[in-house]
């Protein structure tokens, strides 16, 4: 497989570079988030695109989130991409995605895609980032399974792909770079690695909107292509705090000062406090502000057997702010259904607080 996958032309992003504005988006993990130091990929592609058309207002929504993966990201859409007009979405979720299972990843990713492909507004590269689970397969000269899925994807829905993790590789194997100026780390680049997954992003664009010619009468609109998968999330939704019953101190908060991607968060401290709602749909997830002074909790969905979570608290993990999703059920009987959940404490010795932070109430209809 070659670095560069080509199936469409971006003609509607060269349409709105002659009109002087373009939005680009980018979705992924840490490896594509905004960094301190300005250090990931989507940095150099962004400084290629105002260099390259000066005459251009370009404006960069960088929505990714480290530690975070596709089915969080079918949630976020809306607010984050399609509702900041983006022209063209960069989206990375190989690597995080990684360990999901394939059905509910698979489902995911067609979810998102078939999001932002519906209003006919913006045109998507898929980016194929690294990580050393990869390893076996590529020394093999095989694609990795996380990225084979992606790729019956982009075939299917003409999406152009990117694989910077093979450029990577393939720059270490000619001695252009050393395997620890790629990842110091394993898994994250920093500058030079970053580049050199950029440079592999700017060398498409090159082709596709500088030397290749422009089509006449070309398309600027297709009709969205039949899914691959009828159970794929293309069509979720968010429950409003206002539809949750609670029991107990409880608060919203704002929850833009360290959780930029959440408005607010439902908030308590209180080993104890409950919550219920109802909802109407065939799936439902939690995503939190989490860390390791989160509390834990007990849930019980349509009356059934009480299940309390043990969320896994790695070392990297931070006392919060990691926008971790946690999914109750993903196969349900489409109806109506009814969520009862109590705050606990983890009674482990890595849970250090019972801070339960709820970000976002996700359906899958």
């Amino acid at each position: 497989m070659e670095t560069i996958q080509l199936r469409n032309r971006l003609t509607q992003v060269k349409g709105k570079l002659q009109t002087g504005q373009l939005t680009l988006g980018f979705i992924g993990g840490s490896i594509t988030a905004d960094s301190k130091v300005m250090a990931n990929w989507p940095e150099p592609v962004a400084r290629w695109f105002v260099e390259s058309f000066p005459h251009a207002r370009i404006t960069v929504e960088n929505a990714a989130i480290g530690a975070t993966g596709s089915d969080l990201a079918v949630f976020r859409a809306d607010r984050d991409l399609i509702n900041r007009q983006c022209d063209l979405i960069f989206i990375e979720f190989a690597v995080n995605d990684y360990n999901t299972p394939s059905e509910q990843r698979m489902r995911a990713r067609e979810g998102l895609i078939r999001k932002l492909l519906a209003g006919g507004r913006s045109e998507l590269v898929f980016v194929y980032t690294y990580c050393q689970k990869m390893y076996e397969d590529m020394s093999r000269g095989m694609v990795p399974a996380s990225i084979a899925e992606f790729e019956e994807l982009a075939e299917h829905y003409g999406i152009n792909t990117v694989w910077v993790g093979l450029h990577a590789w393939q720059e270490v194997k000619k001695g252009r770079m050393t395997w620890d100026e790629w990842l110091p780390d394993g898994l994250h680049p920093t500058h030079r690695g970053s580049l050199s997954y950029g440079q592999c992003v700017i060398d498409y664009l090159e082709k596709e909107l500088l030397t290749s010619p422009d089509e006449e009468k070309a398309e600027t609109y297709k009709p969205l292509a039949a899914p691959l998968n009828n159970n794929n999330w293309g069509h979720v939704d968010t429950l409003s705090f206002d539809e949750v019953q609670l029991e107990g101190p409880w608060m919203i908060r704002r929850a833009a000062a360290h959780m930029p991607w959440v408005d607010q968060i439902l908030s308590t401290s209180t080993v104890g406090a409950k919550l219920s709602f109802s909802f109407t749909g065939k799936g439902l997830a939690l995503a939190f502000d989490f860390g390791k002074k989160s509390a834990e909790f007990t849930y019980k969905l349509d009356g059934g057997h009480a299940i309390t979570t043990c969320r896994d608290r790695p070392t990297w993990c931070e006392d919060g702010g990691w926008f971790l999703i946690y999914w109750i059920a993903d196969d349900l009987e489409d109806g109506l259904h009814h969520m009862e959940l109590e705050v606990v404490h983890g009674n482990r010795e890595e849970c250090r607080g019972t801070n339960f932070h709820l970000g976002l109430i996700g359906i899958v209809k």
